[in-house]
């Protein structure tokens, strides 16, 4: 299993959430951060422009079985690109095991969708 955490702009999130839902990654966890990054973004108050070191992002994290490892991450990289600097980075790293609290089930069938 991989944990598969990206960091991507927020005005992307909306196509991201999508292109996962598309590809039946359909649990993950989001929440905003502000970052450092080589991307300085520049304001304009009043006509007088300034910048700020402070990036505003979206970080996302999945946990996929390894099958589902490329599918998950080519789906985040055609979704979140703009081509321009910031548009963020991609991290898996492994995940040694997985439970389901409600049924105390372990491994990688607690991350799939179960038919009623």
């Amino acid at each position: 299993m991989k944990k598969i955490e990206a960091i991507i702009r927020k005005s992307k999130f909306p196509a991201v959430k999508e292109a996962l839902l598309q590809v039946d990654v359909n649990f993950f966890s989001y929440w905003d951060v502000t970052g450092l990054g080589n991307e300085k973004e520049g304001h304009v108050y009043r006509g007088v422009s300034y910048s700020t070191s402070d990036i505003q992002r979206r970080h996302i994290t999945i946990v996929v079985n390894d099958d589902f490892e490329q599918i998950t991450i080519n789906a985040l990289l055609k979704s979140a690109a703009t081509g321009e600097v910031g548009d963020g980075k991609i991290f898996v790293s492994d995940i040694s095991e997985v439970y389901r609290i409600r049924t105390g089930e372990k491994g990688g069938e607690t991350l799939k969708k179960k038919s009623k």
